[in-house]
């Protein structure tokens, strides 16, 4: 009887557990080496590490200051980059000084061209021909004021009578711009407030005296 049930029973079908290409698996698995469970723990504490490293850098103001391990050093040199910056953009004490002298280089170059714009001023020439006219009563009035002249320098000054029309006070004529400055030293030596330019006169500077 015993012998009916051996030869009925199912024989035994190994499966995958029972023969695993790289050794047992799930339950069967063996043990694990020691770097295998040391590295969840080896990985927690280098990233505790790194938080705890970037917490103290951004409360103590110092983050621009620590370089982290994935920061390169160009990134760190441009969050840092304050006080270089500000040190590359301040002049050095060696360049102020190199600046003034090319400014005050430049200044005494620039005054001679506004001096040669300025108008060159006339002088006085004693030297001009001056006509002292009389057209008063009163005798050699003219002759007199010519006098006056010669005594002030002038070298060439001659009395006369008027021919024509005379002007209604006195006054002193100019015939060109250039002899502006000597006809109003010719009318401040004399006391004369009036000095007019009068292309047709003859001589340069003409002094017609009125009553």
């Amino acid at each position: 009887m015993a012998r009916m049930e051996e030869d009925t029973a199912d024989p035994y079908v190994e499966d995958a557990f029972d023969t695993p290409p790289d050794g047992p698996v799930g339950v069967h698995r063996g043990r694990r080496s020691v770097a295998r469970r040391l590295t969840p723990f080896i990985v927690i504490i280098v990233v505790a590490a790194l938080a705890g490293l970037l917490a103290w850098g951004v409360y103590s103001g110092e983050a621009a200051k620590v370089r982290l391990p994935w920061q390169s050093a160009a990134s760190l040199s441009q969050v840092a980059g304050s006080p270089a910056a500000s040190a590359s953009n301040v002049p050095s004490a060696s360049d102020t000084p190199q600046a003034s002298a090319g400014q005050s280089s430049q200044t005494p170059e620039s005054s001679p061209s506004t001096s040669s714009q300025e108008p060159a001023q006339q002088t006085v020439n004693k030297n001009v021909a001056v006509q002292v006219i009389n057209a008063t009563r009163i005798n050699k009035y003219a002759a007199s004021k010519a006098t006056i002249l010669a005594r002030n320098g002038y070298t060439s000054v001659t009395a006369a009578t008027p021919t024509g029309q005379v002007p209604s006070a006195t006054v002193v004529w100019y015939q060109n711009e250039t002899d502006l400055s000597t006809a109003q030293d010719v009318a401040k030596t004399l006391g004369i407030s009036n000095v007019q330019q009068m292309q047709q006169i003859k001589s340069p500077v003409v002094v017609v005296l009125m009553s």
